[in-house]
């Protein structure tokens, strides 16, 4: 066989996953103020009662919860950033844990599945929308025909987790709608107050020195940690403000997005060697090499 022909034949590892360099995903997320939009999310997600109880009753963030914020940015990154085979993998195992997985409703006592379709498009649509919204009013700048094709293309990731597409809300009208209709169903438990406080003031990780740990609790970076968890709970909506006991006032949304677009400042002015993680660097490698194969050939 020919040198040539056999480097010609496509690598079914090698490809540029769910979305690509061309795609508004990869826009977003390259920003490192999403960290604040995760943040974000799971103030937002920790209002619907079911979906909190399951979280609850079944994850590890009590005795683990550093090591759940990072698997969990770690899935977010392998199926926005991953190959097709490593983001489809990631899904397979999300599901399959999922699928294991009960918890009882702490009002009514019924059992019910983690991977009920209403709550995995809760968590969906709550996620995304955070990204989406943090990033903008960070100041990303995004055509309206942006933002749909946002939320079409991430219709790609809520199918790995066993939702139907067509399902899942796919335009910014439609995640509107969606909220609209949730909203009579959303509210502040026990579990979302004890997952808020963890949020706004959570544990320092005691696999650290005792000096760091100090500095962690008393130091600069503590004072940072509160205004990033301030400014996202400020980047709710207001009626989400509301649910928490919080105010619902335009001068929170101004106040808290006018902290998104300093901190988004800040990060961009690091270089990118230091906020860029292995995933997305593998990501940009492979897109480098795949849109000019002839630079890896001798």
């Amino acid at each position: 066989m020919n040198p040539d022909d056999q480097r010609a034949e496509p690598d079914p590892d090698d490809d540029l996953g769910l979305f690509g360099p061309g795609s508004v995903t990869w826009k977003v997320h390259r920003e490192p103020i999403l960290l604040v939009a995760g943040l974000r999310s799971f103030y937002l997600q920790a209002l619907h009662p079911r979906a909190m109880a399951g979280v609850a009753q079944n994850s590890d963030f009590r005795s683990d919860p550093w090591g759940r914020l990072v698997r969990t940015a770690r899935y977010v990154g392998t199926t926005v950033y991953g190959t097709t085979a490593e983001a489809e993998a990631a899904g397979r195992r999300l599901t399959a844990l999922h699928a294991r997985m009960r918890a009882t409703d702490p009002e009514t006592g019924q059992e019910f599945r983690i991977d009920a379709p209403d709550l995995l498009r809760w968590v969906h649509v709550a996620e995304v929308e955070s990204f989406l919204s943090t990033a903008r009013r960070a100041g990303l700048r995004l055509s309206d025909a942006e933002t749909d094709a946002y939320y079409a293309e991430q219709r790609r990731a809520a199918a790995l987790v066993g939702l139907d597409p067509e399902t899942v809300p796919g335009t910014a009208a439609a995640v509107a709608d969606y909220y609209r209709e949730m909203r009579p169903h959303l509210r502040m438990t026990r579990d979302a107050a004890e997952i808020a406080l963890f949020l706004t003031a959570p544990p320092i990780p005691w696999k650290v020195s005792r000096p760091t740990r100090l500095w962690l609790s008393l130091g600069p970076a503590r004072l940072a940690y509160f205004g990033i968890a301030g400014t996202a709970f400020g980047l709710l909506p207001s009626w989400a403000r509301r649910l928490y006991g919080g105010l619902g006032l335009p001068t929170t949304d101004r106040s808290a997005e006018l902290g998104a677009r300093t901190l988004r400042l800040a990060l961009n002015a690091v270089p990118r060697r230091y906020i860029e993680g292995p995933i997305y660097q593998a990501a940009q490698a492979r897109a480098a090499r795949l849109a000019d194969p002839g630079r890896s050939l001798p």
